[in-house]
């Protein structure tokens, strides 16, 4: 099993050169179902990473460029009256597909933001009364620019949490970038690759991840973490037990990534800056940026048992 992720990863890295950590942190966010939140300047990868990962897992792909007019109803569709039958009829909005592609999420005003938040913790939306359930498997991988660009509006702490991972992507090496200048537009391989799994297989592998092995040594060491982050200053409240089951859940999904059938305190290690650092700090007046640094302290701090 693991020669078929490590097929999905390969390709993955011949689209985003030089971002090996990064596109493998991405796929594991998916095998533990989460949703993915990229967050960098323009014109570093991350609208590419999503359309390669859609692509390659054979995933329905939609994508909505965050404005600062943009509506609710514009993601999620709304009901319009049909002469005809003469009643409400509802018309599904792009929400409705396996990946959605939240293009520069922090552009939008809190209120469309907002729209995400069922779709995101419950796979459903609520419209007029009514619930309507999305797909599955069911997606949602947002780019963010940073906050100290003019025109965006900082995420609540409540959408954050909706993130399984952030990832910040960079700049490629020299050497990949040179490669990248020296070689195909990303847009045209894109255009031009094949699914490699079908969605049965991807429902196989999350069930797979779900179900591997994590013993109560790292089940404790989890815990240690988690009331670490509850002690540090600058850390305002601490971690929540959701964040201690997404960690645990990354690090199981890193594990079955590298062909593993348990989860070893180094895998927990790994996703930690990922799962962690955009829920410390935020609304106690530390800087974002400061997550990752919090999050080195904390791991620093704690010994593995």
């Amino acid at each position: 099993m693991s020669i078929a992720i490590d097929d999905v990863l390969t390709q993955l890295d011949g689209i985003l050169l030089g971002k090996d950590r990064a596109v493998r942190l991405a796929v594991c966010c998916l095998l533990a179902r989460g949703h993915l939140l990229i967050e960098d300047i323009p014109g570093v990868g991350k609208t590419t990473l999503a359309h390669a990962l859609a692509k390659i897992l054979g995933l329905e792909f939609r994508r909505v460029q965050f404005t600062s007019d943009l509506l609710p109803a514009d993601v999620l569709g709304n009901a319009i009256f049909d002469p005809a039958s003469r009643q409400f009829v509802f018309h599904p909005g792009p929400i409705f597909t396996q990946m959605l592609l939240a293009d520069e999420v922090n552009r939008a005003t809190p209120k469309a933001q907002s729209a995400l938040l069922e779709a995101m913790e419950e796979g459903q939306v609520t419209i007029d009364g009514v619930t309507h359930a999305l797909p599955l498997p069911f997606f949602v991988i947002a780019t963010q620019n940073p906050q100290h660009q003019v025109g965006t509006y900082q995420l609540p702490e409540s959408q954050l949490d909706r993130f399984l991972m952030r990832l910040e992507l960079g700049f490629p090496g020299r050497r990949a970038e040179k490669e990248m200048l020296a070689g195909q537009d990303r847009r045209d391989l894109i255009r031009h690759m094949q699914p490699l799994i079908p969605a049965a297989q991807l429902f196989d592998w999350q069930d797979q991840v779900k179900a591997l092995h994590v013993s109560d040594g790292v089940r404790d060491y989890v815990l240690d973490l988690l009331e670490k982050s509850r002690q540090l200053d600058g850390a305002g409240t601490g971690l929540s037990p959701r964040a201690g089951l997404a960690l645990q859940r990354c690090a199981q999904a890193w594990a079955f990534a590298a062909g593993r059938n348990m989860v070893v305190p180094e895998d927990v290690q790994a996703v930690a800056p990922s799962v962690i650092a955009h829920r410390l700090g935020s609304g106690n007046g530390v800087l974002e940026d400061s997550g990752q640094a919090l999050t080195e302290k904390i791991i620093r701090s704690v010994p593995v048992r």
